[in-house]
């Protein structure tokens, strides 16, 4: 007799192989372009000020045009990924900001530039929550949350590589340069996620038709499976495929949904505004604007560090400590910025100052990525951490299109709105009920309402 495997708790029982590592770093790698792409218009507004003559008021629109296709691209992609399959939308989206991030470099107006931004957002929306799923899908139970984090530090990692290469190429080539270089890199790679990267096997358990796939890709990861094994996905959900954001508030998952959008939806706000206006903010301080792309480098380059530390923190203490202590410890940075006196020639207490809320704003954001995968399971992994991310998108839409208003306000409005925010996110971490333990834990289960 042929016999049943369920494939998500031989892989949350396994161990995590080489294979798996590589898989994972692939996908991780991809979103280090996703976060190059996000925040290359930040790195290029200054030098497209002066060379348009336009004021920096002008941005704020395709800011938020590009942050309102990352909340479109979000879901649909999540929808996408649950429904067609995480490789196939993953590789999809981008090359799709790949594409729209080439063509950049030949705009010569704000509305074409508004246009691009929009496809640019679509794509690297979508693709965020892909490889979120595809890294906690590919990792066992007891290494999910930290394959996820390690997969979304990539975002300021990439921000922090595209800070260095700006800083670099931006004075000598200028930025028609930098978005040729920022869309040739995913293109390239995402033929290297065609042919390299598979699909994840929960996600092919739920598809019958894929069984020998899934036999291979088992083979692959050394378990001895033959050609009549059965496959079968024990989670106990019930989704509906054509509205899944009815699952995402069934009573099972209603109240960590509405916590989750509300710390989504602030600090991306928050986080938003840094990658669009900080070198703005800063060169309007007297500060060159070789240093102030430096500045947000090195905002980045602290959100490295902080996913790291705080990837060990939750890991050994759960999830809910580090987080609530990391929000309100970057509403508190916020306001130390404001305390730190400079020289425009030489700012450095204050870019350390900078690095310091980066680190902890970015621990929270990626970490809230690696909770959104503990709260929602398999059947609805994308689209839970879609909406999410949609949610939060749309927080940094509004928090770019009032960028220029803040920076017109002054340092001290801009440093307080962040503040705010990142007391906002400490309450929605709050109010959800399900955080990562230190225990290992089942596969959540969640009931759509009929």
């Amino acid at each position: 007799m042929s016999r049943a495997i369920d494939v998500g708790a031989l892989l949350d029982q396994g161990p995590w192989t080489a294979q798996q590592k590589r898989w994972t770093i692939l996908a991780a790698l991809a979103i280090i372009f996703d976060g190059f792409d996000i925040q290359i218009l930040g790195f290029a507004i200054p030098s497209l000020i002066r060379e348009w003559h336009v004021a920096r008021a002008a941005f704020g629109p395709v800011l938020a045009l590009g942050l309102a296709g990352m909340a479109v691209g979000s879901p649909l992609a999540g929808y996408i990924g649950d429904r067609f399959g995480r490789r196939t939308a993953l590789i999809g989206c981008v090359s799709l900001f790949g594409l729209a991030t080439i063509a950049t470099s030949f705009v010569n107006g704000v509305a074409g530039l508004a246009v691009l931004r929009v496809l640019t957002g679509m794509g690297a929306g979508g693709a965020l929550p892909n490889a979120a799923a595809l890294s906690a899908e590919f990792a066992p139970l007891r290494r999910r949350h930290a394959a996820v984090l390690l997969t979304i530090v990539c975002v300021p990692l990439g921000g922090m590589v595209g800070g260095v290469i700006a800083s670099q190429v931006l004075p000598v080539l200028g930025w028609r340069a930098l978005y040729m270089i920022g869309g040739a890199l995913p293109l390239a790679f995402a033929i290297v996620l065609w042919l390299a990267l598979p699909e994840s096997p929960r996600f092919l358990a739920r598809r019958p038709e894929a069984r020998q796939r899934l036999t291979g890709l088992l083979r692959q990861l050394g378990h001895d499976v033959d050609d009549g094994t059965i496959y079968e996905d024990r989670t106990k959900v019930v989704a509906d495929s054509r509205a899944p954001i009815r699952t995402l508030f069934s009573p099972a998952l209603a109240r960590d949904t509405v916590g989750l959008w509300i710390a989504y939806f602030f600090c991306l706000a928050s986080i938003y505004v840094m990658f669009g206006w900080l070198p703005t903010l800063l060169t309007s301080q007297g500060i060159s604007l070789a240093t102030a792309t430096t500045g947000l480098a090195v905002y980045n380059l602290g959100g490295v560090c902080g996913v790291v530390l705080w990837t060990f923190l939750i890991t050994t203490f759960g999830s809910r400590g580090p987080m609530l202590a990391g929000a309100l410890g970057t509403a508190v940075s916020a306001l130390l910025v404001l305390l730190i006196p400079f020289h425009a020639s030489t700012p450095v207490f204050l870019l350390a100052a900078i690095g310091l809320d980066g680190l902890l704003a970015n621990a929270v954001q990626t970490s809230m990525f690696a909770l959104a995968t503990h709260v929602y399971p398999t059947a609805v992994r994308s689209s839970g951490v879609a909406y999410a991310s949609a949610i939060g998108r749309t927080g940094g839409v509004i928090s770019s299109l009032f960028g220029a208003v803040l920076i017109q306000a002054g340092p001290v409005v801009f440093w307080w709105a962040t503040a705010a925010a990142m007391i906002a996110v400490f309450a929605g971490l709050a109010w959800v009920r399900n955080h990562v333990g230190t225990a290992d834990q089942r596969e959540p289960a969640a009931v759509a309402s009929s």
